[in-house]
C-alpha cells in the first residue's frame, strides 16, 4: 500500500519495511483497486480483502474501533509528537504505525535566518493537534494549524493574502499543491512529489531549508540588477534620443551617428 502512495510518510514506512530491520523478505503482494484519498490515506484490495492505511479520518470511515490498549498507545505516541498511520483490514484495525519527524540540523538555523529577514513563519500540517503542537514548540513557530486538508491550506494562504501579506508557500506533497497554486511565491522541495514541483515557481534541489535564504539572496540581487539596468536604459534614452533627433544640430551642427548610437547603447 505505502509503496504505491506518494506521501513522504508512506515512503518512510515503505523504506523501513524493505530494510534489514524487518524480517519479511517475500514478494510484494499484488494490489487491486488502489485509491489514494488526498489528505486522508490509501486503500486497495488484495485477494478479495479490503485494506486501508491513513489518518484518524480513515479509521472513522472504516468504522474501526480502537481498544483500550491501542488508545493508550496512541495517546502516548501522540504526546511525544509522533505522526500516526492507522492500518486496517475491513472494519478491523490491525496496527498503528508511529513515525517521528527528525528535525534536520540546518532547519533551526534556516528558520532563524528567515525570522531575521522579518518573515513570519506559519506551519500547516495534516498531523493531529498534539503532534503539531510538539513540533511547533521544537521549531519555535507560533503560528500553526493542525489537521488541515488541501482545501484548508489553500484557504489559509488566501486569508493571509487578503490581509495584505505577500505569501511564499513551501511544500513537497500532493496535499500542498492547492496552496502552492494560490501563493504569491510557490516553492517545492526537490525530494517531493512531481506534481508539487510542476505547480511551484521555484524548486529547491535538496530538502535543506537553508536554500530558502539563498533563493531570497539571489532574488534580491536579480531585482537590483534589473532596476539598475532599467535606470541606465532610461537615462541613456532620455539623453540620446533627443540628440539623435537633432536637438543639438541648430546650435552646434552636431548629429549623433547611428553607429555611435548603437555602440553607446551597448
Amino acid at each position: 500500500l505505502e509503496m504505491m502512495s506518494e506521501h513522504p510518510l508512506a515512503e518512510a514506512v515503505a523504506e523501513y519495511l524493505k530494510s534489514d530491520l524487518h524480517p519479511y523478505k517475500g514478494d510484494t503482494p499484488i494490489l487491486e483497486s488502489f485509491k489514494s484519498h488526498t489528505g486522508t490515506g490509501v486503500e486497495a484490495t488484495c485477494e478479495g480483502t479490503h485494506y486501508w492505511a491513513g489518518n484518524e479520518e480513515m479509521v472513522r470511515e472504516a468504522e474501526a474501533i480502537l481498544d483500550d490498549k491501542m488508545k493508550d498507545a496512541v495517546k502516548r505516541e501522540t504526546d511525544e509528537g509522533d505522526s500516526l498511520i492507522y492500518y486496517g483490514r475491513g472494519k478491523e484495525l490491525i496496527a498503528v504505525i508511529s513515525v517521528s519527524d527528525r528535525i534536520k540540523e540546518t532547519t533551526m538555523e534556516a528558520l532563524r535566518l528567515l525570522k531575521e529577514r522579518g518573515i513570519e513563519i506559519h506551519m500547516l500540517t495534516g498531523d493531529n493537534p498534539a503532534s503539531a503542537r510538539v513540533m511547533a514548540a521544537k521549531l519555535e513557530i507560533e503560528n500553526y494549524r493542525a489537521s488541515v486538508k488541501p482545501a484548508d491550506k489553500e484557504e489559509y494562504v488566501k486569508n493571509l493574502k487578503q490581509k495584505g501579506k505577500v505569501v511564499a508557500m513551501v511544500g513537497d506533497g500532493i496535499n500542498d499543491t492547492q496552496a502552492l497554486a494560490v501563493a504569491d511565491v510557490s516553492i517545492a522541495m526537490g525530494k517531493g512529489t512531481d506534481i508539487a514541483m510542476d505547480v511551484a515557481m521555484v524548486t529547491l534541489i535538496t530538502s535543506d531549508l537553508k536554500l530558502l535564504n539563498t533563493a531570497f539572496d539571489i532574488s534580491k540581487k536579480t531585482v537590483r540588477l534589473i532596476r539598475q539596468n532599467l535606470f541606465w536604459a532610461f537615462v541613456y534614452n532620455i539623453v540620446a534620443i533627443p540628440i539623435a533627433a537633432g536637438m543639438l544640430y541648430p546650435s552646434y551642427g552636431f548629429m549623433l551617428d547611428p553607429v555611435v548610437a548603437a555602440a553607446a547603447m551597448a
